[in-house]
């Protein structure tokens, strides 16, 4: 059987290396779209053997370069995102609205089998949020232009890859007071990036179409179980001190005019909102895929880094 071809944007972030591997592994041939192919093509194909990862350099918004592209495609894959703005091209409504829309009308002109598009869960509510909004109107574009397209909403996605665990983990362990937002009560449901890669390759492999999938992990924690959880593994103890939200918006403020900021004000009002499965959609437990991995035991894989001693702190069997 000829092997499906599989074009992937946003491929060099931690869903996309995952995914990369487990598509080529089972005879999925990939191509991988980067802006620059010097950087990371040549980490990118080390992920599968010879002959199964193609990377090219191309801009994203070049209409005429990607139907080139598409029209060799069986697949289209959508994970590029951002968490803050820079300047007008990387924008919330740029990134998240303007090219979903692109591509959905262009796998409609190519008669793509599957466009898969990744959101981000718990935007419903929060319509207060540049983010949000941004991820809800690409939602909107993709569907209107692609109606057999399938949009995941993940909760937050974890590994050793990620910007969220490892992130919290290197500033818990260097400030001797973490503070608390919203009295750290937002309540996620962190999945796993490999029980995230299953989800696709199930959608890809059972060809699911038309639907919104909310994908989450096996428990919900709150941001204040998230940071103790964190603490915990990597052996220290902070104190926990809950902002009033003026000083929150201050420091957010403060922080935004960092080059990669920790915190934006949007970020902020965003961690009003709960990050659970609204019950409105599929999950991936309805379509069969339930996340088998739980926090704890898979950040303390990984969390020795940030420990006293670091790898050397990390347990063996002798």
């Amino acid at each position: 059987m000829k092997a499906k071809n599989c074009l992937i944007f946003g491929g060099t972030g931690q869903i996309g290396r995952n995914l990369i591997r487990k598509l080529a592994k089972n005879n999925y041939k990939v191509t991988v779209i980067t802006r620059n192919a010097h950087t990371k093509g040549n980490f990118i194909k080390t992920q599968a053997n010879a002959g199964y990862i193609d990377i090219v350099e191309a801009n994203p918004f070049d209409e005429k370069e990607i139907n080139l592209l598409l029209a060799k495609a069986d697949i289209c894959i959508n994970l590029i995102g951002i968490l803050f703005e820079k300047g007008k091209k990387n924008s919330f409504n740029n990134i998240h609205a303007n090219f979903p829309m692109i591509l959905a009308k262009l796998c409609h002109q190519n008669k793509i089998n599957q466009f898969i598009h990744v959101s981000a869960l718990g935007i419903d509510k929060a319509v207060d949020s540049k983010y949000a909004i941004s991820k809800l109107t690409g939602e909107r574009n993709v569907f209107r232009h692609f109606n057999k397209s399938v949009i995941l909403r993940p909760s937050v996605v974890y590994s050793v890859d990620d910007n969220f665990s490892t992130t919290f983990m290197t500033l818990l362990n260097r400030l001797p007071i973490f503070p608390l937002y919203y009295n750290g009560n937002t309540r996620f449901s962190p999945i796993h990036c490999s029980d995230m890669t299953d989800i696709i390759y199930n959608i890809i492999n059972n060809n699911i179409n038309s639907k919104i999938i909310e994908c989450v992990g096996p428990e919900i924690l709150s941001f204040r179980e998230i940071l103790t959880i964190l603490l915990n593994s990597i052996g220290k103890k902070r104190f926990f001190l809950p902002f009033p939200l003026f000083v929150a918006k201050i420091t957010a403020k403060i922080f935004e005019l960092m080059p990669n900021p920790l915190l934006t004000t949007d970020q902020l009002t965003l961690l009003k909102y709960d990050n659970v499965i609204s019950k409105n959609y599929a999950t991936n437990s309805s379509i069969g895929v339930p996340a088998k991995k739980f926090f704890k035991i898979e950040v303390e894989k990984y969390s020795y880094m940030w420990r006293e001693g670091g790898q050397f702190s990390k347990k063996t069997n002798l």
